[in-house]
């Protein structure tokens, strides 16, 4: 096990300053979550979630700290027992010394973040961001979604068969609106609350996940693709990004991204 003076204080800091916890959505819950903020780490595990098999995969590996996507605890707590998932969790991480700093819609809106990574990976470029809520402290817009452009444009089969290759989801539901695929909008995880931005931004295509009934009849008659990629499968792109990001800044750090925490939607399609 590598020496390391870092704290868990530390690694906040450094997330809070590539995502601030103010640029959340108002209901979300962020930032270091469980533990002591003087607590000595020397090994990180990185997960979309905080499920029962991260934290024992977080014990295997003897990692003192989970960063996470999805806020461990989300709803206001009036107790924490072991009569409820949530609680069985937490109980398990304090018994273990455990701790969690969970980055959730700050990290899908900052520049850098789900959204960009996601257009990136899409093989996006010229991207601006699809619903504005604001600027950081540099002047970069922030927000929600990411809009681009690929550089030549692709059948919905051709951009499906990439969609897949990049995100490595089990499945995808879709739309074949039947015109070539060149101005997307993306947004990781739930996206159906902007969808309707991508369409009068003139966008062909939207990315997405948990685009529930209303919307597919909605991009049919509007002419739209429509891709519904997973929440797993649009979210967990960051996460080698930040253990990419966590190395450079604590050398002595030991980062691992899950290995057991894979996407838990399954798929049967009818022959």
């Amino acid at each position: 096990m590598s020496k390391s003076n870092v704290q868990a204080k530390d690694v906040f800091a450094y997330l809070n300053r590539i995502a601030p916890v103010e640029m959340k959505m108002e209901v979300d819950n962020v930032g270091h979550l469980v533990g002591r903020g003087d607590q000595r780490v020397r090994r990180v595990l990185i997960a979309l979630d905080i499920t029962d098999d991260v934290i024992d995969e977080a014990i295997d590996l003897g990692a003192e700290l989970i960063v996470a996507h999805h806020p461990v605890i989300l709803a206001p707590l009036t107790r924490v027992t072991d009569e409820d998932l949530t609680g069985q969790r937490l109980l398990k991480m304090i018994r273990h010394d455990i701790g969690a700093i969970c980055m959730h819609t700050n990290l899908d809106s900052v520049a850098g973040g789900v959204n960009d990574v996601l257009a990136a990976k899409l093989g996006l470029t010229e991207t601006t961001v699809l619903k504005p809520m604001g600027a950081d402290a540099q002047g970069m817009p922030y927000g929600f979604g990411r809009i681009g452009q690929l550089s030549s444009a692709l059948s919905m089969a051709e951009f499906l068969r990439q969609v897949s290759a990049v995100l490595g989801t089990k499945g995808i539901r879709y739309h074949d609106a039947g015109v070539p695929v060149r101005r997307v909008a993306v947004m990781g995880g739930s996206g159906g609350s902007v969808f309707q931005q991508a369409a009068n931004s003139g966008c062909d295509t939207f990315v997405s996940a948990d685009l529930k009934h209303n919307i597919f009849l909605d991009a049919r008659d509007l002419g739209i693709n429509l891709i519904d990629g997973d929440h797993y499968a649009t979210e967990d792109i960051i996460s080698p990004v930040l253990e990419t990001g966590l190395l450079a800044e604590f050398p002595d750090l030991t980062v691992t991204v899950s290995d057991r925490h894979t996407q838990p939607a399954q798929f049967f399609v009818a022959q």
